[in-house]
């Protein structure tokens, strides 16, 4: 599919890489770290894997040829989720994208939070929903904290946030190291930003931001100026890992070995194809069941499918592939539908 030329600076590498806008947002400035070189993030990778420049990305968006997707059409909304669960209890419910509803010890939290047509900085050109969030917004039940994975715009969706925030005042934002300056631009209070290894604590759920394999930015010139980063929560329901997005690598089994065995991994399983260009940021469904099996999770499930258009896989194929590398995994990983909600074991 070619990109029409009108289109091209607005698209060109928008959802999954975040780049191709003029919306700028503040970067982080700080000492150098392991991962910071002064000015970027990048992740200390063993494999050798390499993220292609902008040059090959825009290669890509100009010659691609990927599986169509179906139009937009409505479905029914899951089931409201409950107000709470109780002390040692944890319920994950998969409402679209990356978005997920986890609760535990009576604390609730949402993940990279997207109700918005598009994941644009536009409304009227950028990936498009193929179909609408599984549990509607006024269905959600009380919020008392988001965890944001990184600031691509199918991951930070500003109207989303604000709508959250009005809603709930109180409501805590958690991001990456650089994020805080923007969402605070935007009017959005009450944001912790944490580099990875750090931890908060939140009505007895410790918080903690750990390393991931991915990028940031929302425009040209500020790739990889914030931190992009997976999250733990860990309370007496024991721990809950959500990855956001990344490629598979070495960072899921240091996780495990650092803080132990995961009762809940939520892993992305689309956006992989091609390889050759999305591997090192999007893993593919076989590797979602070695980063499960990396966590020594009780229970994972994908994310990151069947919503937004934003690679060359087809709409339906993450799963179908997943299912396929399911089938003498050994690993409990549960495909839960569009506001299907479900207790982990």
């Amino acid at each position: 599919m070619r990109v029409p030329f009108r289109s091209l600076v607005a698209v060109l590498v928008l959802g999954s890489t975040g780049l191709g806008c003029l919306f700028l947002a503040p970067t982080h400035r700080g000492p150098e770290t392991d991962h910071f070189d002064g000015r970027s993030f990048f992740t200390p990778i063993k494999s050798g894997a390499k993220r292609p420049g902008l040059l090959t990305f825009a290669k890509w968006r100009l010659t691609r040829r990927q599986p169509p997707w179906t139009p937009y059409r409505e479905y029914a909304p899951g089931p409201r989720p409950p107000y709470q669960v109780g002390p040692g209890q944890m319920r994950v419910t998969f409402i679209n994208h990356a978005t997920t509803l986890i609760q535990l010890d009576g604390v609730n939290i949402l993940t990279d939070p997207i109700y918005s047509w598009r994941c644009s900085p536009f409304d009227f050109v950028g990936p498009r929903r193929t179909r609408p969030p599984g549990t509607r917004f006024e269905d959600l039940p009380r919020i008392d904290a988001v965890v944001i994975s990184h600031n691509h715009y199918d991951h930070l969706d500003v109207p989303t946030l604000k709508r959250i925030v009005n809603r709930w005042p109180s409501v805590r934002i958690f991001a990456g190291l650089g994020n805080r300056s923007f969402l605070e631009q935007q009017g959005l209070p009450g944001v912790t930003e944490l580099d990875w290894w750090e931890s908060r604590e939140l009505k007895g759920i410790t918080v903690r931001s750990v390393p991931s394999q991915h990028g940031s930015g929302r425009a040209l010139f500020d790739l990889d100026g914030t931190l992009w980063t997976a999250w733990v929560l860990e309370g007496k329901a024991g721990r809950a890992y959500f990855a956001g997005d990344t490629g598979y690598g070495p960072h899921f089994a240091k996780a495990a070995r650092r803080l132990g065995p995961m009762r809940l991994a939520v892993l992305p399983v689309g956006a992989f194809e091609p390889p050759w260009l999305m591997g090192p940021v999007h893993e593919s469904p076989p590797q979602a069941v070695e980063a499960a099996r990396d966590l020594h999770a009780a229970m994972a499930v994908p994310i990151h499918f069947g919503t937004f258009e934003l690679a060359d896989d087809g709409q339906f194929e993450p799963v179908q592939l997943l299912e396929a590398a399911l089938a003498d995994a050994g690993v409990n990983f549960q495909i839960l539908g569009f506001g299907e909600g479900r207790d982990v074991p």
